[in-house]
């Protein structure tokens, strides 16, 4: 897993929420690409209570060398309504 692969995760259209699981077993939900930031060696995701939400309420840093894959998640409304995503009319 690179920091490129990540990114183009989170650039593809329409944008599809994804799941980053880290070697220790943990992970990480993205329902929107604005609350993942990648680096050179670390993402930032910012996590809400609420899934729909496109704000974080903290963040959270962790190291591309321990993300040991990346999984896509079902597609809910909330996750194709912001940027990145076809707008609902």
């Amino acid at each position: 897993m690179t920091a490129a692969d990540i990114r183009e995760d989170l650039r593809k259209q329409p944008f599809r929420p994804l799941r980053l699981v880290v070697d220790d077993g943990s992970h990480y939900d993205i329902n929107h690409p604005e609350l993942c930031m990648v680096g050179v060696g670390s993402v930032i995701v910012g996590l809400a209570s609420d899934p729909s939400s496109p704000f974080f309420e903290r963040t959270v840093r962790v190291s591309i060398d321990h993300i040991s894959r990346v999984l896509p998640l079902p597609i809910t409304p909330a996750a194709t309504n912001g940027p990145g995503g076809p707008m609902q009319s």
